[in-house]
């Protein structure tokens, strides 16, 4: 069995699918492993510390892998280069990709993505989504500090007093709170606001004030799932005209609001952000899936008024180090699931709940049933 981490051909991406603590971890269950050249470097992991881990470091890594490991989906120029059979596991962006999942069918290769694994306790440990998303939380705070050009704490000086930021985080799911934290951890006022009557305890046990109409509607926006509900016409309009009031307060908004499968919800129109005092700071981490904010721009810093709309993607890749040990750890403990531990080779169980949530691909077809090939008019 032979399992092969590949390097990101994507230049922005810093993180890497497996680390040297992982391939320890790999050896122990009966793997050769391999990596490309540099793979681990923008995440300060070297060739050489691979090597002391038991890998091989080569340009053919992927040559005859068995298991090919990735942050993100492989392009074309990659597929060629991976056996047919090959199970290929990576953050795979699926929805509306239907051209990528075909041409990873047409390659033979079984493809698995790791952010549709399902949320149960077993698979805690694997939810690449809350692990990365932690950590865009806590970046987003970064970020927004390094844009914002004053203090966040509330300082009392012989000069004079530097009151507190106020910071308003909008999408309180695992980036949400971890923004909370971080806000309040640097001495700002934080409030934050979300469709899920279930984490207003959650954001008052942090410290920070919740904001929501809170009527009957509010009361059933949570799926089975935990995640957030799209809600009528009327909610949305109650809930911006709250949201507007109370943003023209504050210094520094973060939004996070994501819906899986569909375009990032617009929380923050043009006459909201117009409405901020000169100097504000917005950061938008849903700016990948079109953004919350409008006039966000993917890549950039866009200023409006005076106001900065900051739209870093991938902001868990600005903590790399830190993100790939967590996807690295994630990966390896869906992977330990694929393999019979007393044969030391791959023994996919194929209707296990684990697999079924998250094969896209196999034996030439695309099996995922939300990702089925539509039918012909």
């Amino acid at each position: 069995m032979k399992i092969a981490i590949a390097k990101e051909i994507d230049t922005a991406e810093s993180r890497v699918a497996g680390t040297p603590d992982t391939v320890k971890k790999f050896k122990a269950l009966g793997a050769d492993v391999a990596i490309e050249p540099g793979a681990g470097v923008k995440s300060g992991l070297l060739d050489a510390d691979y090597e002391a881990a038991g890998a091989v470091v080569t340009a053919d890594a992927v040559k005859d892998a068995d298991i090919v490991i990735k942050v993100k989906r492989p392009e074309a120029s990659e597929l060629s280069k991976y056996k047919r059979g090959a199970l290929v596991i990576a953050i795979m962006d699926p929805y509306g990709n239907d051209a990528a999942l075909k041409s990873m069918a047409d390659a033979g290769v079984a493809a698995f993505a790791m952010e549709l694994m399902p949320r149960i306790t077993r698979a805690q440990v694997m939810d690449v989504l809350s692990s990365q998303a932690n950590l865009a939380g806590y970046r987003a705070v970064i970020e927004a500090a390094e844009a914002f050009g004053r203090a966040f704490p509330m300082m009392m000086t012989a000069a004079g007093t530097v009151p507190a930021a106020k910071v308003f985080i909008m999408g309180v799911g695992v980036a949400g709170l971890q923004a909370i934290a971080t806000a309040r951890r640097l001495g700002a006022i934080v409030t934050a606001t979300d469709v899920r009557p279930a984490v207003k305890e959650q954001v008052e046990s942090l410290g920070a004030k919740f904001i929501a109409v809170e009527d009957e509607e509010f009361k059933q926006a949570e799926t089975a799932g935990g995640y957030a509900k799209e809600m009528s016409k009327e909610y949305q309009a109650k809930q911006a005209a709250l949201t507007a009031e109370h943003i023209k307060k504050q210094d520094i908004v973060i939004t996070t609001a994501l819906i899986p499968g569909r375009p990032a919800p617009r929380l923050i129109s043009a006459e909201m952000v117009k409405s901020m005092k000169p100097g504000s700071v917005l950061v938008d981490l849903a700016v990948e899936r079109g953004g919350n904010v409008e006039g966000v721009v993917s890549g950039q810093t866009a200023e409006v008024s005076g106001v900065k709309i900051v739209g870093i993607p991938n902001l868990a890749g600005r903590v790399a180090a830190s993100a790939s040990s967590l996807y690295s750890k994630n990966l390896f403990s869906f992977i330990e699931t694929l393999v019979d531990k007393s044969a030391k080779a791959l023994a996919v169980k194929w209707d296990d709940d684990l697999v079924k949530a998250t094969a896209l691909t196999k034996d030439g077809a695309v099996i995922h049933p939300n990702f089925q090939p539509k039918p012909a008019a």
